[in-house]
């Protein structure tokens, strides 16, 4: 069968418009992808309530990342700051108004999610019958464990045990 010029040209034209249709559903996805993978929540605003948590050290704690309790995202830390009078890090959680029961003792925690993963807040509940009300600053934090810190007393303990070997081993002699 012979196509017609005019044939083949309207064939050639909806070939095209299908690629055109699926590289932008393609783009779409990444897109979206991209969005999941960064926690970008524009998408997600929920009503919440803010308390605030200061920190030693936060070690690379950022802006939107996730407050677990027992596991469970309640929240994203809203805002990072240092504190003008004690200057300790001053976090912003801001909590899920599902999560409004959380007692008044509750302590705030800096975890790594894995080896090298993202940093993220773990809130441990207290006993306290009071619950924690918009602008509370939480009393009980745990700073985050920076790797570095680790090795470097690592690597200091070593070099004081092995000098003072060394002395131990030549008065023996």
């Amino acid at each position: 069968m012979q196509w017609t010029g005019a044939e083949h040209m309207q064939n050639s034209r909806l070939l095209e418009i299908g690629v055109g249709l699926f590289v932008l559903a393609g783009l779409l996805a990444l897109l979206i992808l991209a969005l999941k993978v960064s926690n970008i929540s524009a998408f997600q605003q929920t009503n919440g309530y803010d308390v605030i948590a200061k920190f030693q050290n936060i070690g690379g704690l950022k802006v939107s990342a996730p407050v677990t309790l027992a596991g469970v995202q309640v929240g994203r830390v809203a805002d990072i700051s240092v504190d003008q009078q004690t200057f300790e890090a001053r976090v912003v959680l801001s909590i899920s108004d599902k999560y409004a029961n959380l007692p008044q003792d509750t302590s705030a925690s800096i975890y790594t999610a894995g080896l090298l993963g993202q940093q993220y807040i773990g809130l441990q509940p207290g006993g306290m019958m009071e619950t924690l009300q918009p602008g509370d600053q939480l009393m009980l934090t745990q700073s985050a464990i920076v790797l570095e810190q680790l090795i470097g007393q690592f690597l200091y303990n070593k070099a004081a045990g092995a000098s003072t070997g060394d002395k131990a081993g030549g008065q023996e002699r």
